[in-house]
């Protein structure tokens, strides 16, 4: 097949060619009159699946001929010659193995890191001593590295990797790292072509040598006499100067940022010279002229000089750019649009395009976008399994152990599509089950009720099913939620083994159903049969696992999960792809998309190594950040080549500006300076960029002669007089004064908000405690008590309260401590209040009916007191600052109209008298008290501006108008979504409408 020589061979492809076209073209050439059963013996080794697939897809043309045998690089560790070589630990026990030595760490070294980052250092643990084998670091290296002027992070960690070695050595009896053994078959391989060299052709395409075993098999191959390797994006137009430069670092140091410099090490590191890499076979590439402008660009930084110079002589820009779109977003969600709208142009025309990005989630957003015109596109990475319905469902089942389950928690795991599945013949028991899941989440929100036990599930379940007359199928449905998820709240530390079977035990009974017969709906589709793998590896590595808490548990699974992918076979639309970098090699594309072309992206930011500094690294050999970002670009460079090509990046993100790619500041500065033509053509491919954001713009917009609504006008609606509310409490008062609408929608329509499921403590909950507590401790009084005996009282109520009626920790321990700073000052004030008058009333019922207007006033006082000398004294607890007294006399008059119906109307146990004076008490730091004289003239005032209010509202052309007075402009009310708020403001005049 080749021609004997005294060089090894190094091929090229240039940027822009379908790669594996060339390749067979380029095999199938060299033939000639060879026997045909060579072609069989060929050997052909690639370094991704893609690759192999289009390699034979290429060589399967319709004609008649045998194939090569195209292998992976990695199957070499197959090799039945090297079946002597021990097998390789799993990945996943090793980072348990690892993750117990990582524990042991930190609890000797707890500023090391957090406890939780366990499985996290043990996962970038793993894969440094994996690095280590595939850049042939021994570990005696570590003894070596210098530590001058470095933090005690960096000793710390060194002091740990050595304490690894000690274990990890290869006297131990571990079976090796994946990539030890396949350094260890590389060497043997060597060893055994030293002493017997093949006589078939064995060629490695498509891999750059980016990873040392990698580049030493390929080297192992370019001296064959029958061996080649073929290297993509080779950058022929590079100029011999560029190139020495790359290939002996002393003149400027290691440029490994630049995308060319891995080949040309390659290259350098075999004894060739820029001459001695040819094609692999003749074709030009779609844009030479392109290619040229693009290696200029990205000449490394020390001779970008030569833009000055080489950039005006370059001819045919324009045509060269003719086929170049740059699109700048203004934000991700517009760049994804455009990404999908070309795309969805180029399925119409039937041309085959690539999207190309390392950005997941505008590959998530693309096709989510795509979805709405029916076009499935091709995703080389899949799904990952932590988003897939059998993922999310063990995800949630991991979070539940060691907490108390929330009403969030059991409402979603009750909705969650895979739950209840288990009876399939009839589907109606699923619909059963989501109707009751709906109805008790109703409940839920009704009664706030931040975690559902079993008694109040089953309290749940006699009401609604009385009403329903389904009560003992309900109290099943019941019992089965409350038995299975029950447990969880009291998982402790256990080993790995016991918490994936609780696991497994949970999602096999949820999506049994209450009949808990049947989880087969949880296994029976693609992501569930990828769920059962990597929940079947999990328990058979377990026993390497040590004890874990609930915490570290669910850190480690979701890790485990996040990490494999789901991927669907079957086909796709055939000419849309999705596809990663790595995929930039094959480039079988007319139309290349270049999405997310910005800093941080594409490069990506190097991940932090929490195990060795960036001097460290380069100490040790071990591939370096710049390195990363070279083979980043030479990714990119190759995307460049193609025939169409559509560069789109975000402007904004969803925090602040970003930064372009420095391949696209290059490529754009050196089109801004070179010439005129440089200029018009950037200029050129803005403008075709802006036409698609253009399009995606109009398409979110909505078509004004369809789809827009006019805004809506201030409301103040006017109900018939029979439907308007006979009777309120005096807190609702208040309502009707500043925002009548909320009383029109809860009293006549009859909405009430719901309180999310994700209860948070607010002040009402504060405040409800708070006045539960001074219920108490007026109640058990005793006369004569000290004040400094009534505080430790005050206290003791206070813990028993917040115990019995705050379920957060938290909010428990800052809420006792709020009282305690206030307790002696409070209980001293209100023994000496209680000892000069006394209770008569706690949470006292009160009502007064205006048979003038028909109408009834209810209350609850939260304290009646008796005063020295007759006549009562109403009190309200404040939990925050209580309201000056303009304000009480204004807007807040509660207890001014519970004045009122002590004096007129009735309350529970209590006898009418007089009342002298009323008091807002603040609970607060400073213990503020409003207090207000009540005399006749006072309670007459009020009884007279009730009247009015009430007799104003039975006027048929008195309308309850949104947001008459509020407090705060910037509080939101119940029902600002109803009334439309914020397409009217306050200023706005109400119109009023009669309902019906």
């Amino acid at each position: 097949m080749f021609e004997p020589s005294d060089k090894p061979r190094l091929f090229g492809v240039a940027c822009g060619i379908d790669f594996p076209h060339a390749i067979k073209e380029g095999i199938l050439s060299r033939f000639g009159t060879d026997a045909p059963e060579l072609l069989a013996r060929t050997e052909v080794f690639v370094n991704t699946s893609r690759m192999k697939r289009d390699l034979i897809a290429a060589f399967d043309d319709g004609t008649t001929r045998l194939l090569p045998r195209i292998r992976l690089v990695t199957e070499l560790s197959n090799d039945f010659r090297f079946r002597d070589v021990r097998m390789p630990v799993s990945g996943l026990r090793l980072r348990l193995e690892l993750s117990q030595l990582v524990a042991h760490f930190l609890d000797n070294r707890p500023n090391f890191a957090e406890r939780s980052a366990v499985y996290g250092l043990a996962d970038t643990l793993a894969l440094l001593l994996g690095e280590m084998h595939d850049e042939a670091v021994t570990y005696d290296i570590l003894s070596n590295l210098k530590l001058e002027n470095t933090s005690d992070h960096w000793r710390e960690a060194l002091e740990f990797l050595k304490i690894v070695k000690d274990i990890y050595d290869r006297d131990s009896d571990i079976p090796p790292l994946v990539e030890e053994r396949m350094r260890t078959v590389v060497d043997r391989l060597g060893d055994l072509w030293a002493k017997s060299e093949p006589t078939h052709p064995i060629l490695v395409v498509g891999s750059t040598g980016s990873r040392g075993t990698t580049a030493r098999f390929m080297e192992l191959v370019a001296r064959l006499p029958q061996g080649a390797v073929v290297q993509p994006g080779v950058d022929f137009e590079m100029p011999q100067h560029v190139w020495d430069r790359l290939a002996d670092p002393t003149i400027y140091g290691q440029m490994q940022d630049h995308p060319q410099e891995r080949i040309v090490r390659l290259a350098t590191h075999l004894g060739l010279t820029k001459r001695d890499v040819i094609p692999f076979f003749e074709t030009d590439p779609p844009s030479e002229d392109r290619n040229k402008i693009l290696s200029l660009a990205l000449r490394p930084a020390p001779v970008t000089d030569d833009w000055m110079t080489e950039g005006p002589k370059l001819k045919g820009v324009l045509q060269a750019c003719e086929n170049l779109t740059l699109i700048e977003a203004q934000d991700p969600r517009r760049e994804a649009t455009s990404v999908a709208l070309i795309l969805r142009k180029a399925a119409e025309d039937g041309t085959r395009a690539a999207l190309i990005t390392p950005d997941r989630d505008l590959a998530r957003q693309v096709c989510a976008m795509l979805d709405r015109w029916g076009i499935d596109p091709d995703d080389s990475a899949g799904e990952p399994l932590n988003q897939t319905p059998a993922g999310r469902l063990f995800r949630l089942i991991s979070n539940l152990f060691g907490r108390q389950i929330t009403a969030q928690d059991m409402i979603v795991l009750l909705k969650h599509p895979l739950v209840a599945r288990g009876d399939i013949a009839d589907e109606s028991k699923r619909g059963i089950h989501l109707l009751w899941t709906r109805q008790l989440e109703v409940h839920l929100r009704r009664k706030s009720v931040a975690f559902p036990t079993k008694d109040k599930m089953i309290e749940w379940a006699k009401k609604a099913g009385k009403a329903s007359n389904d009560m003992d199928d309900r109290m099943a449905w019941a019992t089965w939620i409350s038995d299975l998820l029950a447990p969880a709240a009291g998982v402790g530390t256990r080993s790995l083994s016991a918490h994936l079977d609780h696991a497994m035990a949970l999602a096999s009974g949820l999506a049994s159903g209450p009949s808990g017969f049947d989880d087969s709906p949880l296994w029976d589709n693609l992501s569930g049969r990828e769920m059962r793998r990597v929940m079947d590896e999990l328990m058979r590595e377990a026993k390497w696992g040590a004890d874990m808490t609930p915490f570290e548990f669910d850190d480690m699974f979701r890790a485990v999960v996040g990490r494999a992918m789901s991927r669907d076979p079957t086909p796709k639309h055939p000419n849309v792809m999705i596809w990663g970098t790595l995929e930039a090699r094959s480039l079988q594309a007319d139309l290349v998309i270049v999405g997310g072309m910005n800093d941080g992206i594409w490069p990506s930011q190097p991940k932090p190594d929490p195990w060795f500094s960036r001097e460290m690294r380069k100490d040790a050999g071990l591939l370096s950040p710049e390195q990363m970002i070279g083979l980043s670009a030479h990714d990119f460079q190759q995307a460049f080549g193609a025939r169409e090509v559509v560069i789109s990046r975000a402007i904004r993100d969803a925090e602040a500006e970003t930064v372009p790619s420095r391949w696209v500041i290059r490529l754009t500065n050196l089109l801004h300076g070179m010439s005129d033509e440089g200029m018009q053509a950037l200029r050129d491919m803005r403008a075709r960029g802006v036409q698609w954001t253009q399009w995606a713009t109009l398409l979110d917009q909505p078509d004004p002669a369809r789809d827009v609504m006019e805004l809506a006008k201030r409301p103040s609606p006017r109900p018939p007089i029979d439907a308007r509310p006979r009777s309120l409490s005096v807190t609702r008062i208040e309502t009707l004064i500043r925002d009548p609408y909320a009383i029109y929608a809860s009293k006549i329509l009859g909405l009430y908000k719901l309180a999310p499921l994700n209860t948070t403590p607010d002040p009402r909950d504060r405040g409800n405690a708070f006045h539960d507590i001074m219920e108490r401790f007026v109640d058990k009084y005793v006369s004569g008590e000290t004040g400094s005996d009534a505080a430790l009282r005050l206290l003791s109520l206070t813990d028993e309260v917040l115990n019995e009626t705050v379920v957060w920790p938290t909010e428990r321990r800052i809420w006792r401590s709020r009282m305690q700073k206030i307790a002696h000052r409070l209980a001293s004030r209100e023994v000496e209040r209680l000892a000069t008058g006394g209770n008569v009333g706690l949470e006292k019922d009160g009502r007064i009916v205006l048979s003038n207007i028909d109408f009834t006033l209810t209350c609850q006082a939260d304290r009646i007191d008796r005063m020295d000398g007759g006549g009562y004294h109403i009190f309200d607890y404040k939990a925050s600052i209580p309201p000056t007294q303009k304000d009480a006399k204004t807007f807040r008059i509660q207890l001014l109209l519970e004045a009122l119906i002590l004096q007129d109307g009735s309350f529970d146990d209590i006898a009418q008298g007089n009342v002298r004076c009323v008091s807002y008490l603040g609970l607060d730091k400073e213990l503020k008290v409003t207090q207000i004289d009540i005399d006749a003239d006072i309670v007459a005032d009020v009884r007279r501006k009730l009247t009015a209010l009430i007799s104003n509202y039975d006027k048929p052309e008195t309308g309850y108008t949104a947001r008459r007075a509020p407090k705060f402009n910037s509080f939101p009310s119940d029902y600002d979504l109803l009334s439309r708020f914020k397409e009217w403001t306050e200023a706005d005049t109400a119109s009023g409408e009669d309902m019906q």
